[in-house]
């Protein structure tokens, strides 16, 4: 059977600074503890379908200032497919995996950790996610290169809207959480962020359109995907689902926008920043964070401390249970969310 086999995959969205947590691994892994690698592709889909590419020091050479994920990724739910256990089960043995290291968001560690806890498969996770908005960890990588990207973005943004007198709303990413929209909306001298926290008034934001107008000011409105009216619901791309049951968003920026020209009869125009905010290359600090984690998640496996998910806290990385790093979003705390309203209207 020769050296242990760690299996490594990489679940949900892809975001800057997976393939420095996969060298990370790797790099430590090999050179320290003698281990072999093997990659699962595309999320949950690759152990489920035992879908496998070779992960050795060569394959992760220059790889750490590459955007995406070289293991490919999706947003299968293993649990949502036929026997999707004992699939898992029979193809981690047959390539004599015997632990697995999970990098994810909620969903793709929420599977680890029923893995780990329920049936009994050795995992470590590692919390990937731009929005931010995993409880148990002070930042996770990925959310430092989207909030650069978006404030480039509502930098240059402003020119433009001074150019025509107009207002131009910018949505952000954020389901349930506004760290992005909150971080590059105070970053680049939005005139009011919303965010899903806090449910928003229409009347509201037109007032503080207005009073930017009044001082001869173009105002630019952030708003996360997941915010909402006050008298409404969210506003969806579409009815359809994933297989962890998430609706497809984005639309709450152009229908304000429209709102917005209708209640003030002002001109106004929408960016829909969308997935740029989530490829390219990861800032310096991400590569810095994605690289820890990676260093870090091959010493819990070495110890065998499973069921286990790394996390910064301060400077330090720590591990906490996986379960209970999943169990509940962090979201933008109104304190904070006052804070930044100096600055609105």
């Amino acid at each position: 059977m020769g050296a242990k086999k760690i299996g490594v995959l990489t679940g949900g969205g892809d975001c800057p600074g997976l393939n420095a947590v996969i060298r990370g691994i790797v790099r430590k892994g090999v050179q320290e503890y003698a281990y072999r690698f093997v990659g699962f592709r595309d999320g949950w889909r690759g152990p489920l379908e035992g879908d496998t590419v070779q992960l050795d020091i060569p394959a992760v050479r220059g790889i750490l200032p590459r955007g995406g994920t070289i293991l490919g990724s999706s947003r299968t739910n293993p649990f949502k497919a036929e026997n999707g256990v004992r699939r898992i089960k029979e193809n981690l043995a047959k390539n004599e995996v015997e632990a697995l290291i999970a990098i994810g968001g909620e969903d793709t560690l929420g599977v680890a950790a029923r893995l780990s806890d329920e049936f009994g498969i050795p995992c470590v996770g590692v919390p990937k996610t731009i929005d931010n908005d995993l409880s148990a960890t002070d930042y996770t990588f990925g959310f430092d290169t989207a909030v650069g990207i978006a404030t480039e973005a509502i930098d240059r943004l402003h020119t433009t809207a001074e150019s025509h007198m107009r207002v131009l709303v910018v949505e952000v990413m954020g389901r349930h959480a506004g760290w992005i929209a909150l971080h590059s909306g105070l970053a680049g001298g939005a005139n009011v962020i919303l965010i899903p926290e806090q449910r928003f008034d229409v009347e509201q934001v037109c007032a503080w359109v207005t009073s930017r107008f009044r001082a001869s000011y173009a105002p630019i409105v952030v708003v996360a995907e997941g915010a909402m009216p006050k008298d409404g619901e969210m506003v969806l791309k579409d009815g359809s689902l994933d297989s962890f049951g998430h609706v497809r968003l984005s639309g709450v920026g152009e229908w304000l926008a429209k709102e917005i020209e209708q209640r003030t009869g002002k001109e106004a125009r929408t960016t829909v920043l969308g997935h740029v905010q989530r490829g390219g290359t990861p800032s310096a600090f991400d590569r810095w964070l994605a690289t820890r984690f990676g260093l870090h998640a091959i010493d819990a496996v070495h110890e065998g401390d499973f069921g286990k998910m790394v996390a910064l806290r301060g400077t330090d990385v720590v591990r906490v249970p996986i379960g209970e790093a999943t169990a509940r979003l962090k979201t933008v705390d109104p304190e904070l969310y006052r804070e930044v309203g100096v600055f609105f209207g």
